[in-house]
């Protein structure tokens, strides 16, 4: 299995648009093969930020997951609300726990 942890940082002011964009691919992504887990959050030290946990079945499901028309439209969306590139942040292999 396969775990992506990433944040996205929004320009000033754009913080809620991009959060809803990002809770909309959750849908998105929930009818996709593979997906376990699309989670998005905030931290209140970073009030610009968005974060994203995504748990795959394998990376293969997650990079096939970002071709389909609605993600990607929702890429397009999100893209110039970014105050730059997201940040991978951790991909880690899941070995086991509770849940997986």
């Amino acid at each position: 299995m396969y775990l992506l942890h990433g944040k996205l940082t929004a320009k000033s002011g754009h913080h809620d648009k991009l959060a809803e964009i990002l809770i909309r691919a959750s849908e998105a992504v929930s009818k996709a093969p593979g997906c376990r887990l699309y989670a998005i959050g905030k931290d209140e030290k970073t009030p610009d930020s968005v974060y994203v946990t995504e748990i795959w079945e394998s990376r293969e499901h997650h990079d096939d997951s970002l071709k389909g028309d609605e993600v990607l439209t929702l890429i397009r969306e999100a893209m110039p609300l970014l105050s730059g590139m997201p940040e991978k942040g951790q991909e880690l292999e899941i070995l086991g726990g509770f849940g997986v």
